[in-house]
């Protein structure tokens, strides 16, 4: 059978997998300089924030400057996150890292979403934590928009009837350290909420583990992870209310999803069936071979070998 070839444009399907084809990623990804270059073709922008509005310890001026910018000339901006915090928290936090309010509208948290299934019965009421305290702490705070939350109750794991997991203990050690408790959870049928499903994220110069890490290693186990960030569904329905909420509705074609994560960010708009602008000076920064812009020979070459498509590519959000 001869070899036939498809080029990925969004919305395409990350997991595909076709017997004698070749899978290219999308030949229309426009390398841009400014936000402003395409700004005026959108209502809304549904930002990253780590990697994209900050480096984990201070903000960007120029991505702050940008969000004002589009601010200013009537657009909407919900700054969606995989933060496991909620949103009063994570808009607290970097607002001490200098992103100030009015650089956004509102903010939509995985650990908001992840929240509201837990205080409904996702992984029952008395759960193993897996995180950094106090840093995490927030995640257990009342969400009163919940009628009759369950009442949770922090235990033991041979004790737990769930995992509620925010992160890993320990951010810089590797996630196989976890094997056993997982051997063990698993063999009890436990359910592991991922209140993060990211891999890692970059704190200055210094990569972290990421709670998704974890939850991928329990799935790879044959346990059962929860997702509730991006890329899956249920972040994205909350950024939408929370957008409906501002009175700034809008249709999906004028909404843009903007970040540096290829399997969070980018793949999650193009399961949305949204615009996106991948930031290439994040995480794939050595990938893309960039510095100030991405190299488009290897940006393509990287988008070939992830297999997701994105609509505009810049080096840093400006």
């Amino acid at each position: 059978m001869p070899l036939r070839t498809y080029s990925l444009c969004t919305p395409c399907v990350r997991s595909v997998y076709l017997k004698n084809i070749e899978i290219r990623a999308c030949p229309m990804t426009q390398i841009i300089q400014n936000f402003s270059d395409i700004s005026a073709q959108y209502d809304a922008a549904f930002v990253d924030l780590w990697g994209c509005m900050h480096n984990g310890i201070e903000a960007f001026p120029e991505a702050v400057k940008a969000m004002q910018d589009f601010r200013a000339q009537g657009g909407a901006v919900v700054l969606v996150t995989n933060s496991p915090r909620p949103r009063d928290s994570v808009a607290d936090q970097i607002e001490g890292m200098g992103v100030p309010r009015d650089a956004y509208d509102t903010i939509a948290t995985s650990g908001d979403s992840a929240r509201s299934a837990m205080y409904q019965g996702a992984v029952g009421s008395r759960i193993w934590f897996m995180g950094e305290s106090p840093r995490d702490d927030a995640f257990f705070n009342p969400l009163k928009i919940i009628e009759n939350p369950v009442e949770i109750e922090k235990v033991g794991l041979r004790d737990a009837e769930g995992i509620v997991c925010c992160g890993p203990f320990d951010p810089m050690a590797d996630p196989e350290v976890n094997r056993a408790d997982f051997l063990l959870a698993k063999e009890m049928g436990l359910k592991l909420l991922c209140a993060n499903p990211d891999i890692v994220v970059d704190r200055g110069e210094t990569r972290e583990w990421c709670a998704g890490a974890l939850a991928k290693l329990y799935a790879d186990m044959g346990g059962e992870s929860l997702y509730f960030g991006k890329p899956h569904p249920p972040i994205y329905d909350l950024a939408r209310r929370r957008l409906a909420a501002l009175g700034k509705t809008s249709s999906d074609p004028r909404i843009i999803c903007i970040g540096d994560g290829i399997i969070t960010d980018i793949l999650g708009a193009q399961q949305e069936d949204l615009d996106s602008l991948y930031i290439t000076g994040g995480l794939a920064a050595a990938e893309t071979k960039t510095k100030t812009d991405p190299n488009p020979e290897a940006l393509s070459a990287y988008l070939q070998t992830e297999m997701i498509g994105t609509t505009f590519a810049i080096g840093f959000l400006r």
